[in-house]
Formats: C-alpha cells, structure tokens, sequence
C-alpha cells in the first residue's frame, strides 16, 4: 500500500465503538439532521423481519436516532413485504416508485428509487439477507456522517460461516467478487482505494446531497461505482470506512458471482477507460449429462443521477 493509501487508512478507519448512542444523538439534535434507513430487498422474507425489527424498536421508537425505515420491494414472490411491514418498516414495491420511468431488476435499482421515497440528509443502506450483525452496524456508519463530515461510508467485518469467523490470522476479508475482482481492479485503476477494506459491502451510508448526483448502476456494481464516483469528485478524504465486528448473510452460487464480476468490470471500465459497455451476456457452463451452455444476462445500464429526473422534486 503506497504512502497515500496508508495515510488515509490510518487516519480514517474507525470502530462501531467510537460512536456511542449518546454521542450520535446530542450531534442529530444539533444538527437538526434526518436519518434514512433503507433495506432493498427481494424475496427475502426468512431473513428480513428480524433485522427490520431490531431496527424499529431499537433505533425508531427507542432512541430515536432513524427518522424512518424504508424497504424497497424488488418484485418478491413470497412474503417479504407482508413480514417488513408488520414489523414495522415502510414497504414501498419498486414499481409504484417513479412509474414513469421503466423498472427494471436489480440492487441498484432499488438504491435508486429509493432516494424518490425517501426523505433523510443521510440515507443508510443495509442488506435483507443478513443472518449475523446488529443495530451497532448503522450507528456506526452514521458515526463519521455526523461527527466527522465525511460523504460516504463504507462498512467492513470478518465474515462468518456457520457461526465461526472464515478470515485466516483475523485478517477480514471481502467476499470473492471483491478479492477476485474489486480489490484488483482499485489496485490497478485507483490505488488511493487499495485502503478500502471492503469495498463491496453492502452496509455503507451516503449524505444524500452526494449520491443524488451520482450516476447508479441498476445491479450489483452500485457500491463500487458510488465509491469511485465518491473518490472522483470528492477526493479520498471524503470516505470513510468503520469496523462493524462480524457479519453472516446467504451466499450465492459461482455462477451468480460471476455475472455480479462482470458487472464490477463493466463499471469499472467505464470510469476509467470511458467505454460503454453495450448490452452485455455472460456465457457459463453446466453439466447436466452433457455440457450446457447458459447465456447470463449482465445488467450494465446506469440511472442518470437523481437529481436530473422530474419525479425526484415533486414530493420535495
């Protein structure tokens, strides 16, 4: 890791442990700002009321510190929606959000609609399928949003399996898209990022007057493109990242993680090298008595920021 990298790492990596509840509600008041928790979410309804229900009564009715708690649908076919919401989330189905513009599938999609139904100065993002973590997770992250004047945050944790940490010598790790492929590439491409420990993850936090001007890919490339577009236009000291502990969630199959690696490199390509990637496919292969051959949809279209699209404003 190069002198600049280093730097940043030392003097902006923090612990869940450095922001007390206290603290983050004595600088809410003062500030007067308003807190988004956003959970986007698709068929997800094993995981998702336990963590909306920690949130709510923990974070909502009990200290105070989220101002509302949104699940974003992604066309579920099971009973996600019905367990949010009785646990006391706003649930609101992708497709009445903004319906004049076409829906599509994806997590970021999600992110992004999100913004249009939501009303925070700081928007927490935080993932359905969630099995080991706890309400530490967004009071950290918030922590450097309001005591330190940072734009984004980025969570990072040892990964769990089975209740016992995977990472060799307590080294935390990214999950294999990020050490196969996003940390490689910020190495290469933006080495000032080489210090991001986890530079997918998918619990992070944004003031909302920057991720309305950014870009937001439709997949899974959106928190990598958000961190680089962070980076671009804001400069590395504009990020944080916070040690949240340890974290479980469902793992996806090889084949799933690598149309997710393919979306990490269309955005990439497209920040750096300034290629648009054209509708993309993957191919990938099976046995099932012969060998089958697969064509994988890569979604590599991008949502103009939010702020260009008329619908943003209206409730505002």
């Amino acid at each position: 890791m190069h002198g600049r990298a280093r730097s940043w790492f030392d003097a902006h990596t923090h612990t869940y442990r450095d922001y007390p509840i206290g603290d983050l509600l004595a600088a809410k008041r003062q500030s007067g700002t308003s807190v988004s928790v956003v959970i986007p979410a698709r068929n997800e309804a094993a995981t998702i009321g336990p963590i909306v229900r920690a949130i709510y009564r923990e974070l909502v009715e009990g200290y105070g510190v989220v101002d509302e708690l949104v699940v974003v649908d992604s066309f579920s076919q099971d009973a996600t929606a019905e367990v949010a919401r009785a646990e006391g989330a706003v649930v609101v189905d992708v497709r009445d959000i903004a319906p004049e513009v076409e829906v599509l599938a994806g997590k970021g999609e999600a992110l992004w609609r999100s913004l249009f139904v939501t009303h925070g100065d700081l928007l927490m993002f935080i993932d359905a399928d969630l099995t080991h973590w706890g309400t530490h997770f967004i009071t950290g992250l918030l922590g450097p949003l309001m005591a330190d004047d940072a734009l984004l945050v980025k969570g990072f944790y040892d990964r769990m399996v089975d209740g016992v940490s995977v990472e060799a010598g307590h080294r935390p790790q990214g999950g294999r898209v990020t050490e196969l492929m996003a940390r490689p590439l910020l190495a290469q491409m933006w080495p000032d990022l080489a210090a991001v420990v986890q530079p997918l993850a998918g619990e992070w936090a944004v003031r909302r007057s920057l991720i309305e001007t950014l870009p937001v890919p439709v997949g899974y490339g959106v928190e990598f493109a958000v961190l680089v577009d962070t980076y671009r236009s804001s400069g590395l000291d504009a990020i944080a990242q916070v040690d949240l502990g340890a974290r479980a969630h469902q793992h996806q199959s090889v084949h799933d993680l690598g149309v997710m690696a393919a979306e990490i490199l269309a955005v990439a390509r497209r920040r750096a090298d300034k290629v648009e990637p054209a509708e993309a496919s993957l191919a990938q292969y099976r046995r099932d008595g012969d060998v089958v051959w697969e064509e994988r949809a890569v979604p590599v279209l991008e949502r103009p920021p939010a702020i260009d699209i008329g619908a943003y404003w209206a409730p505002r």
